[in-house]
């Protein structure tokens, strides 16, 4: 049973639906009209969150789900959990300043990383 690995996998789409909607406010608070993504250093702190968590999201699905499917349901979940958190941070640390999105993006890398070389270590024992 993967529980923990879709229950993850539900709160970081939700996160990543939540990074979408706060560009969407914010190209309404500054007047940013689509599809321009620059004219206001606020707004384009926000809309680089959403972008880089997009470009994080495509790897850490595949390296969450291949982790539960070769080593463990809970660790993964427990791991995407750690990378949510991390994601969250590195949102909020970057929409009051671009160098305080370092912390988050340390914790969101390794989780994602702990479970890509998870997965291959996996593998190899199953192998």
């Amino acid at each position: 049973m993967c529980l923990a690995t879709t229950l993850t996998t539900a709160m970081a789409l939700g996160l990543y639906q939540w990074t979408a909607f706060k560009v969407g406010k914010a190209r309404e608070q500054f007047g940013i009209k689509a599809p321009a993504t620059s004219g206001n250093e606020q707004f384009e702190r926000i809309y680089r969150v959403q972008m880089n968590t997009l470009e994080q999201i495509v790897f850490f699905l595949p390296a969450l789900w291949m982790f539960e499917y070769l080593v463990s349901d809970i660790f993964a979940g427990l791991l995407g959990v750690v990378w949510c958190i991390g994601r969250y941070m590195y949102a909020k640390g970057y929409y009051i300043d671009a160098a305080k999105r370092h912390n988050g993006f340390m914790i969101s890398f390794f989780a994602a990383t702990i479970l890509l070389i998870g997965s291959v270590i996996g593998a190899l024992l199953r192998g």
